[in-house]
């Protein structure tokens, strides 16, 4: 039977083939909507200084996300990547919009003791005044974000609740979760994260809160699989 470090090393080794078919990573900060992107898929973010010790070399998996899970949602996935971009414009974002863009900021201002009151406050909305007292902060968000490395799996299925996205992002998240577990690849001793007001951040070691609690079922691997195989090899 193979156990969870067995299943890590094969999910990782899935991502290298993934990187090799994309012909490396990008990073959201030389990104833009002029880029072929598929139209739906699943994000895999690595961030710097954050490596693997456990299941081999390289750069660990620190959030990994879809969109459009529910049925007749119309967002793209370049929309998903947008909204954790951030504006190109101002370089600020709307940390509302993106439970990423919140939980590095909640990060950031511990960590660095920032005045920001109203981050957790205002529900989906927030009126102008509160937005522009955040710019700041979320400048600072889009500026962490933006220098990390993704991956991008393209996975064009129709939204709703058996979608071959969500079972990949899910399984991947459960996987990848440290929460409640013997911890492998654990975040290193400077991961902005352990700073997060989120527990299961803390604990997990990713920036995802959904599905760190869960247990894996690790046929996701054949999907994945089956999903970069299927992928066009680089000439």
């Amino acid at each position: 039977m193979m156990s969870r470090l067995d299943h890590l090393k094969r999910f990782y080794g899935l991502l290298a083939e993934l990187e090799h078919r994309l012909r490396g990573t990008r990073r959201l900060s030389d990104c833009s909507g002029r880029a072929a992107w598929p139209r739906r898929g699943v994000y895999f973010f690595t961030e710097p200084g954050e490596v693997r010790t456990d299941s081999g070399e390289g750069a660990r998996v620190v959030r990994v996300g879809t969109h459009a899970l529910k049925p007749g949602a119309k967002s793209t996935l370049w929309n998903r990547l947008r909204q954790h971009k951030g504006s190109a414009k101002s370089g600020a974002g709307n940390h509302r919009g993106s439970i990423f863009r919140r939980v590095v900021g909640a990060a950031l201002i511990e960590r660095d003791s920032l005045s920001c009151p109203t981050w957790d406050d205002f529900g989906s909305h927030a009126p102008p005044e509160v937005r522009k007292s955040e710019r700041p902060t979320e400048q600072d968000v889009s500026t962490v974000i933006g220098a990390m490395p993704f991956l991008w799996l393209p996975a064009d299925d129709e939204p709703g609740p058996a979608s071959l996205r969500g079972f990949i992002e899910r399984n991947s998240i459960a996987l990848l979760s440290n929460y409640g577990k013997q911890p492998l690849d654990p975040p290193s001793l400077t991961w902005l994260g352990r700073h997060c007001n989120r527990e299961k951040v803390r604990s997990s070691g990713l920036w995802n809160s959904n599905h760190v609690d869960e247990d894996y079922d690790p046929e996701f691997l054949e999907a994945l699989k089956r999903v970069v195989a299927a992928m066009e090899k680089p000439s």
